[in-house]
């Protein structure tokens, strides 16, 4: 998703450079996408270059939400095919499923005879889906079907969001092996960290850096399978392949945690709203995703308002049952059961007003419209 660009197209020569890197260092699976603009000709076009095809595992995904038809799903996958020059696809994932509904619309359309069919050929090889969204409802999607696996956004901010913590160890019970998407939140973790959180890596001891420091979170924990990282230049590959070289579960040391700690602390005191995410409020009377807004509205004032809107998009409209915070209707039922004492029926009319901008209201009727979730 994130190579380099030369003009509108990918950078073939930079990428080619950084892929075989990171095959030689050890990578050896890569996530691509059927939306993401290039990417799967360019990994597709690398690999056959280099004849290294068999040496990897190719993941990418079907764009459910905008495809009406068995019709198109089949066209889709076949672009898919021919964009990677490949016959058949390691890990293939419906992408972004946002809730049980969106997967009986899929399966109402036979979606899932197609798999069977694609896993029976070969021609898929594992099935999976990859989720933005609240942790009862990961649980419920991990149950409708009998997936191979699954890919969450986790990372030291969203333990306790989206599918967090609890939904990877439910998954991990259930055998399923996990895939972690935005460990950096799309490099937020390094790029945008507030200055206070800069001054504390300035200041430590060893040196640590912010994205080792990240990905060294997620490999301590067992459950975790696999952590995708969008790499644009040598540097990233480098630094990448040296911190997975050293490590494994239980990996972290007690300074290493105390050190999260103090960085995500830092973070927090940027927020808006002190939401710890732990969902007493739920659920909602209404649907409205307390906690997913909540986090989006901190993202803005941590992060950068484009990141928290974008993010409240894709958790809130991008589904059937919408969860924005424009529903509540002020019973107050949340608050009565929130230990943090949150003044959530005015916190969430704030949140409307900031996070449901004319462009988000434009998105969620274009999804409702044309039934995009």
């Amino acid at each position: 998703m994130r190579f380099t660009k030369k003009g509108a197209s990918v950078d073939l020569d930079k990428a080619e450079k950084e892929i075989m890197a990171a095959i030689e260092g050890g990578v050896n699976y890569l996530d691509t996408a059927y939306i993401y603009p290039g990417s799967e000709a360019a990994v597709g076009e690398i690999l056959e270059r280099n004849s290294c095809r068999g040496k990897v595992y190719i993941a990418t995904k079907l764009p459910h939400y905008l495809i009406k038809s068995m019709d198109g799903v089949e066209k889709t996958f076949r672009e898919e095919l021919r964009r990677l020059r490949t016959g058949y696809i390691d890990y293939y994932l419906m992408h972004m499923l946002t809730d049980l509904a969106t997967w009986e619309k899929l399966k109402n359309l036979g979606v899932d005879k197609w798999i069977e069919e694609k896993l029976s050929s070969g021609q898929i090889r594992n099935i999976g889906f990859s989720y933005h969204g609240s942790t009862d409802m990961f649980r419920q999607l991990v149950d409708a079907y009998q997936w191979d696996f699954c890919q969450i956004q986790y990372n030291y901010m969203d333990e306790h969001s989206q599918a967090g913590a609890e939904g990877l160890r439910y998954a991990s019970k259930k055998g399923l092996p996990v895939i972690i998407m935005e460990p950096l939140r799309g490099g937020r973790l390094v790029n945008l960290l507030p200055e206070a959180a800069k001054e504390i890596f300035r200041e430590d001891p060893q040196g640590r850096a912010p994205a080792a420091l990240a990905f060294k979170w997620l490999y301590d924990q067992p459950e975790v399978t696999c952590v995708l990282s969008g790499m644009n230049s040598m540097e990233m590959v480098e630094q990448n392949l040296a911190t997975a070289s050293g490590a494994y579960a239980g990996c972290m040391t007690d300074s290493d945690k105390e050190l999260i700690r103090r960085v995500r602390e830092a973070i927090q005191r940027q927020v808006k709203v002190g939401c710890t995410g732990c969902g007493y409020c739920m659920p909602c009377p209404k649907g409205v995703d307390i906690p997913g807004t909540f986090r989006c509205y901190n993202a803005m004032y941590s992060e950068g308002k484009p990141s928290g809107r974008m993010d409240y998009l894709q958790c809130t409209a991008m589904r059937k049952n919408t969860s924005s915070a424009s529903q509540c209707v002020g019973c107050g039922k949340c608050e009565s059961h929130c230990p943090q004492q949150i003044e959530i029926r005015k916190e969430l009319k704030n949140a409307a007003r900031e996070l449901e901008t004319p462009v988000y209201k434009l998105a969620k009727w274009g999804v409702r419209r044309f039934r995009l979730w």
